[in-house]
């Protein structure tokens, strides 16, 4: 963000494959990097469309820092950072902010590496994201006429971890990715490849 508060991208800045797993500058634990949810659980948790979930990965904006795609048959997996970009995005577009401009708040807010997420408050007039990290800066931009939507990050972690804790995990250690009851597709080719 710049000076103003406003969503900016250094340019030529990349985010590497899995960067999101970092968001917030914290390290992940063994078990975050090996444990992920499934993007079945990701989209309703973070209460996005499976399409949604789909195009954000291949375009980059939120990729499964746990496992990606590689192929028909495998699963991604999320971790529990990727849920929560993926609900700050919903949420985010949900107030009419431009994919390009949450791509922009994301790539900076990874960038910036926040090390107390409790404190972060991010603000939307509807066509820009502004970060907050204290009280005074909300009350100081919305006296100034913007910020209309707030979310604060901190509550939707919170939100997150009491979903989360009752849906199911999967390890990168299960060889076999699972497959749903009918899928009836990726059964024949497993049997193919079988013999």
């Amino acid at each position: 963000m710049n000076s103003s508060g406003e969503a900016s991208v250094p340019t030529g800045a990349s985010v590497p494959h899995g960067a999101q797993g970092l968001l917030f500058g914290e390290d992940l634990t063994e078990q975050d990097a090996a444990t992920g949810y499934r993007g079945t659980t990701a989209c309703r948790v973070a209460g996005i469309t499976y399409r949604q979930l789909d195009y954000w990965a291949r375009t980059g904006l939120v990729e499964p820092s746990i496992r990606p795609a590689t192929g028909s048959g495998t699963h991604r997996l999320y971790s529990f950072r990727d849920i929560l970009v993926l609900k700050v995005v919903k949420r985010l577009l949900d107030t009419g902010v431009s994919l390009h401009q949450i791509r922009s708040a994301v790539t900076h807010l990874r960038e910036r590496g926040v090390e107390d997420l409790a404190q972060i408050t991010l603000m939307s007039d509807g066509a820009s994201v502004y970060e907050c990290t204290s009280p005074d800066e909300v009350v100081d931009l919305v006296q100034g006429g913007q910020g209309v939507f707030g979310i604060a990050v901190g509550r939707v972690w919170r939100d997150i971890e009491g979903t989360l804790s009752s849906m199911p995990t999967e390890s990168l250690e299960d060889e076999e990715p699972a497959t749903h009851e009918g899928d009836e597709l990726a059964a024949r080719r497993r049997a193919r490849t079988a013999g």
